[in-house]
């Protein structure tokens, strides 16, 4: 549940961009009394058969009652939704509340022209969305049978839709609430529309350079220069209004005299002059603009409102934004072959995809990809990231057969729980290396409120791990990784054998490996290249080709040292050889050497022989350190570990009932009202708690010392004694706690010397609780983040995650394989499983928590805090001795049941 619109008012979030099903952009908002007007020309422009299905009856024109009708709603009990492109009206769709107040009769509206876009199916999900806010649980509708198209948008929603035929008429009706399949459909509708829309950027028929120019080192001299010399496909445009000719051929003073459409739109004029250009873009029907002109977020607060209305007059227009302050992008492809970049020359051509938040760090990470012979598929830099954003890039990605591979590097994550399911998708297909600022955080989108404690910085650390993400520190470390796994087969496990010409050497290497978790099966240090080329290659190739064979080895590190006569480029011929023939990844590591990779530039894949298969370039990953090939090696056997397990299904115990959970909470909350956050008492929390299955044991707080033995006998003897003061109820040493008390006489005693001994402390309430078998105390933490919405976290109660922060975290939703590695992660993990004498506890009791927590966390946003502290995990199960919950309204999640592009 969230704050309900007030008649009249609706939430600042119901107005949403949107990506199309063709890869345009639109709006989508609430509709408002002064549509009137374009709402009869929306009308007067239908045809004849579309008014007859909606109103079936042909009207010419709307009257004067019905416009009002129409266009003026309480967003609460009617509703009406328009989607729009440049102001003008494209669909409408509206819902009206019946007599049950959970059901509502929903209807929509398409234009003729613009049929086909997917606009019906994301003014559905708006609706639906704004409706369940309301309290509205059933959609009905009445369609004609002819009306294919509308009975379609139904029917692949998702929902369970339930049809009869009655007098001429199709009547729907169905249960609007999210579902795994309507989830599914929404997902896979919009990597479709998003993928669509970079793919028009990134391979487009035709590209004008806006502000060319034909002064030497200006930037639209060189854009324009760049793409003509990499050999673009398709036309190039030059514009400039007071150019005739630029890089020898014709320019043209606007966007309006060019003779042909424009695809994409490279803008290179200053900030003043954008927005004339951006709507001369629009006029022209250009797909897409890169910005490379700076001057906006990169200059404060006013660079930040240029900002947002570049990419709302975009958007708008149905384009797509890439910047502004973009250092281009590139597209090796020879059917494209496009760099609409600074770089001075298309890059080579290989199987790694590029994105870069930061411009500067866009020219550090392409020159880094140039200086290792890393070819590229696809590069593309954000600069401010106002619009596309790397989600939208692993989008494309994971459909483009050029790329193998990815690599990030970020700044800020906008829409992380999108980043999550996206990034986990794609790397069970193609790994995904990040790379990661020092500042690296989390950025909220404008107006988005914040109810509870964020999320500590190691969540973000742990969403990326559970999604399968290599995360690096650094671009050079992104691309030690995109070496191997981007020329290379995954490794099938962790052994490795390590060959060198240096013994010492030979066992730094190895114990690093160790270090990395890699284990050493094999030191071989009798390398000799001493003996020369002809005699020293022959030896080492059969020594790895033997090497190779073993079941064990899965992977070669080859570290050498200079020697007299030894030719890099031979040596890596060899490696990559045995590599390319076992199946198993080799990397080598020249000590001594500054940049090893210059000496294999010749050494270049042949021409693939099947279009969109990559060139694998260098044949064999070289570094000049080898503790930084074994750690790349060592990253790229973890997500090959990863990409191996079974991940199992996202977890559903049994017993869970989130529908009546969800009116009890929509019932506490009618009187939480804005960042109210109100704590459960114990019987409300057990009840809400008892919806999935969770149960704490009862406690009863008490006045006098015979309230105390009569709550004692209606718990069940032997209790305990307990403060309620949160900083003295679990410390046994500070006599906050007395276990086993057996019968009434020792209560009463009991119950006076605490009493005692805790008046230093403000003689705070006490409470007894029955006793539980002796265990390990843990505890259990859920929040709700505004932006990665729910995170769990686990660790053994104590010093352990007071003192030394032995926390783990994790995102829902989690699978079998999550549940199992989130309750092993702490540090301290290894006291359950048998420590020092102790038996081991009810792991699966613990996961069993765990997995009920994470659904409960996942479907009830309102659940803003849940802690249970301690859990006392014994052989034979797991209690909960306190549990903290706490609710509010709660704040839409950043990667909700209806699609909208990042603000």
């Amino acid at each position: 549940m969230v704050d309900q619109p007030a008649d009249g008012v609706y939430p600042e979030y119901w107005e949403a961009d949107v990506v199309l099903r063709d890869g345009g952009t639109a709006h989508v908002r609430p509709i408002h009394p002064s549509d009137a007007d374009a709402v009869q020309a929306f009308h007067v422009g239908q045809s004849q058969k579309s008014i007859y299905m909606r109103f079936f009856a042909f009207k010419s024109r709307l009257s004067g009652k019905e416009l009002k009708r129409f266009t003026e709603v309480d967003y609460k009990d009617r509703v009406a939704l328009v989607i729009t492109i440049g102001g003008e009206i494209l669909g409408i769709g509206r819902y009206d509340r019946l007599d049950d107040p959970a059901e509502a009769e929903v209807a929509f509206n398409i234009a003729d022209a613009h049929q086909g876009r997917g606009i019906g199916s994301i003014l559905l999900e708006h609706l639906a969305a704004a409706a369940r806010e309301n309290g509205i649980r059933k959609f009905s509708a009445e369609v004609l049978p002819e009306n294919r198209k509308m009975l379609m948008v139904f029917s692949d929603a998702g929902y369970d839709v339930k049809r009869h035929f009655d007098d001429g008429v199709v009547s729907l009706e169905f249960n609007i609430d999210p579902t795994d399949k309507s989830r599914a459909v929404m997902e896979s509708r919009e990597h479709r529309a998003e993928a669509r829309s970079i793919q028009e950027l990134l391979a487009p028929s035709s590209v004008a350079v806006i502000g060319a120019s034909r002064k030497w080192g200006t930037v639209g001299y060189q854009l324009l220069e760049h793409i003509i010399e990499g050999g673009f496909s398709g036309p190039v445009y030059a514009i400039n209004p007071e150019a005739l000719e630029l890089a020898g051929m014709l320019s043209f003073a606007r966007l309006s005299e060019v003779p042909g459409p424009v695809t994409l739109a490279i803008i290179a004029v200053p900030y003043d002059e954008v927005p004339k250009v951006v709507q001369d873009c629009a006029d022209a029907g250009v797909k897409g603009i890169v910005v490379a002109t700076a001057g906006y977020a990169d200059d404060g607060e006013r660079g930040l409102a240029r900002q947002r209305e570049l990419v709302r007059q975009a958007r708008a227009n149905g384009m797509r934004v890439i910047g502004p302050a973009s250092l281009g992008i590139v597209n090796t492809n020879p059917a494209v072959s496009l760099n609409a970049s600074m770089a001075p020359a298309l890059a080579r051509r290989g199987g790694l995809g590029l994105f870069s938040q930061s411009a500067a760090i866009g020219v550090s990470l392409y020159a880094a990809s140039s200086r290792r012979r890393v070819g590229i598929s696809t590069f593309l830099s954000a600069g401010n990231r106002a619009d596309v954003s790397g989600n939208d890039m692993m989008q494309y990605w994971e459909d483009d057969a050029d790329t193998t591979a990815v690599g990030l590097y970020l700044e800020s994550i906008g829409n992380p729980r999108k980043f999550s399911r996206l990034a986990r998708r794609l790397a069970r297909t193609k790994p995904v290396i990040v790379a990661k600022s020092d500042a690296m955080g989390l950025n909220l989108p404008p107006g988005h409120a914040v109810r509870t404690t964020q999320a500590p910085p190691e969540a973000l650390d742990a969403m990326m791990r559970q999604a399968g993400v290599i995360r690096v520190e650094t671009i050079e470390e992104l691309m030690d990784v995109a070496q191997i796994v981007s020329s290379q087969p995954l490794p099938k496990g962790p052994g490795i054998a390590v060959f060198s010409n240096s013994r010492a050497l030979g066992k730094v290497v190895a114990d690093s490996a160790a270090v990395q978790g890699l284990g050493v099966e094999r030191i071989v240090t009798d390398v000799d290249l001493d003996a020369g080329m002809s005699r020293a290659l022959p030896a080492l190739r059969h020594s790895l080709q033997e090497t190779l064979t073993s079941d064990t080895v899965h992977a070669v590190v080859v570290a050498l040292l200079p020697a007299r006569g030894l030719t890099v480029e031979k040596i890596a011929g060899v490696l990559g050889e045995c590599s390319a023939a076992a199946g198993k990844p080799v990397v080598a590591a020249f000590s001594g050497i500054l940049d090893p990779s210059i000496y294999v530039e010749g050494m270049v894949g042949a021409e693939p022989e099947q279009p969109g298969q990559a060139f694998l370039t260098p044949p064999v990953p070289c570094y000049s350190n080898p503790g930084a090939a074994v750690a790349a090696l060592a990253a790229v056997v973890r997500y090959a570990q990863w990409l191996d397990r079974d991940q199992g299904l996202f977890v559903e115990p049994e017993g869970c009932h989130p529908d009546a959970a969800r009116a009890d909470l929509e019932h506490l909350l009618r009187n939480v009202g804005g960042e109210q956050l109100v704590r459960l008492d114990q019987d409300t929390a057990a009840r809400v708690l008892g919806h999935y299955g969770i149960r704490v044991v009862p406690s009863a707080g008490f006045e006098t010392a015979e309230e105390a033995v009569a709550a004692a006998e209606r718990l069940g003897w032997p209790v305990a004694l307990k403060t309620t003061d949160p900083a003295l109820r679990h410390r046994l040493d500070l006599g906050g706690v007395r276990l086993d008390i057996p019968d009434a006489d020792s209560l009463r005693r009991n119950v006076l010397q605490m009493r005692k001994s805790l008046e230093r402390y403000g003689s705070p309430s006490l409470e007894v609780q029955t006793m539980v078998p002796v265990g390990q105390a843990c505890t259990f933490r859920a929040i709700e983040d505004p932006l990665l919405g729910p995170v769990i976290s686990f660790g053994l109660a104590g010093d352990a995650v007071n003192l030394l922060d032995d926390w783990a975290h994790r995102v829902p939703p989690l699978s079998g394989s999550d549940v199992r590695d989130f309750i092993r992660a702490p540090r301290a993990s290894r006291k359950l499983f048998g420590y020092q004498g102790l038996p081991a506890v009810d792991v699966a009791a613990l996961e069993d928590l765990a997995a009920r927590l994470t659904r409960l966390k996942d479907n009830h946003p309102e659940v803003a805090l849940v802690d249970f502290n301690p859990v006392l995990a014994g052989p034979d199960g797991a209690s909960i001795l306190a549990a903290d919950v706490r609710i509010a309204n709660a704040a839409q999640r950043t990667d909700s049941a209806r699609r909208a592009m990042r603000s």
